[in-house]
């Protein structure tokens, strides 16, 4: 019989991620990072566009502290493009500071997507976050020739599934792809779509989905709040590190 999806059972749900940054847009979906690592227990993960490196590095401490055997890739130029804006070597040199206690089971592959698909096996990637350029065009392209690198049991992440301005594409593609597997879409944080892809789930995975497409107000609100306290935790380390004047500012604007 299936199981409904308990909160509680949930070893990483509830934590922080190590590492938090007040400007990303993937802040609050990092509960959600940790806990699809916890349910899947993936075998090989590869994240497509990881700029700063929240969402990744969130990725890196579940397997971290469930101490899986998971190979994690994250691939990008790390040069920006036409969404996220171009950045200098300074976003790449924080993120192999804060990467390097990851290094025994993760790659950061600085090239492009195309160039990191030969270093990949086929059938081989449990896990896929998909979060590149955001036109139409481009994430179909990426969801295209990633899916013969997806194992049996793959799911595919695409975030800012409910953005529509400059030209956000991700919301046509999802609505495409999403009614053709178990999936669900998570509203917060400019959009998570998750999509179980391969054919051979694990039941936990399935259970999850099945929850959340039966109580869609229930799980948004459970992973927005949890996703929440992770923002406001990433903005009151941000506040600790500025100085005395700027902190009274701050709290000068929140009265």
């Amino acid at each position: 019989m299936p199981a409904d999806f308990n909160p509680l059972d949930s070893q990483l749900l509830f934590a922080l991620p190590r590492c938090l940054h007040k400007k990303s847009g993937w802040t609050e979906h990092t509960p959600l990072a940790m806990f699809l690592v916890e349910t899947l227990k993936p075998r090989l993960l590869v994240e497509l566009g990881t700029q700063r490196g929240v969402s990744y590095l969130a990725f890196c401490h579940a397997v971290e502290q469930l101490k899986l055997e998971t190979r994690c890739y994250a691939v990008d130029t790390w040069k920006g493009d036409a969404h996220a804006g171009q950045y200098d070597e300074t976003i790449y040199r924080e993120l192999v500071e804060r990467h390097r206690r990851y290094e025994p089971f993760s790659t950061l592959l600085r090239m492009t997507f195309d160039e990191a698909l030969p270093k990949i096996p086929d059938a081989s990637v449990d896990l896929l976050h998909i979060d590149g350029l955001h036109y139409y065009e481009a994430v179909k392209k990426d969801f295209d020739t990633w899916r013969p690198k997806l194992s049996d049991r793959a799911v595919v992440i695409f975030h800012d599934t409910v953005e529509m301005a400059r030209d956000f594409g991700v919301h046509q593609l999802w609505q495409e792809v999403s009614p053709h597997f178990p999936s669900f879409n998570f509203e917060h944080g400019h959009g998570l779509g998750v999509l179980a892809v391969g054919p051979q789930q694990p039941p936990a995975m399935l259970d999850f989905l099945r929850t959340a497409n039966a109580r869609p107000e229930a799980m948004r609100s459970l992973f927005s709040a949890l996703g929440r306290r992770v923002f406001l935790e990433a903005e009151k380390q941000w506040l600790t590190q500025q100085p005395p004047i700027a902190r009274a500012v701050v709290a000068l604007k929140m009265k």
